[in-house]
């Protein structure tokens, strides 16, 4: 089953942009939502995680803050 992948993002984040690199490297596919254009997306994502930073990658709706390699290779089953 391939998971659901989101990733809360702004254009101007550098850490964004790696974890989409990795998702795409890596061959997983994801829904990208701009969080600097989308206010509701903003504050759904904060409401859920009390955190404001991006990236924000949710994979089967468990948020993972930050590019913590470990957790999503951990929740997409890589290594």
């Amino acid at each position: 089953m391939k998971p659901k992948i989101i990733i809360f993002s702004t254009p101007s984040c550098s850490w964004c942009k790696k974890i989409k690199d990795y998702m795409k490297k890596n061959g997983f596919k994801y829904k990208e939502v701009d969080v600097s254009k989308d206010h509701k997306a903003f504050q759904d994502m904060v409401r859920k995680t009390n955190q404001e930073g991006v990236p924000q990658t949710w994979i089967n709706n468990r948020p993972v803050v930050g590019f913590d390699k470990a957790k999503i290779d951990r929740l997409l089953g890589i290594k």
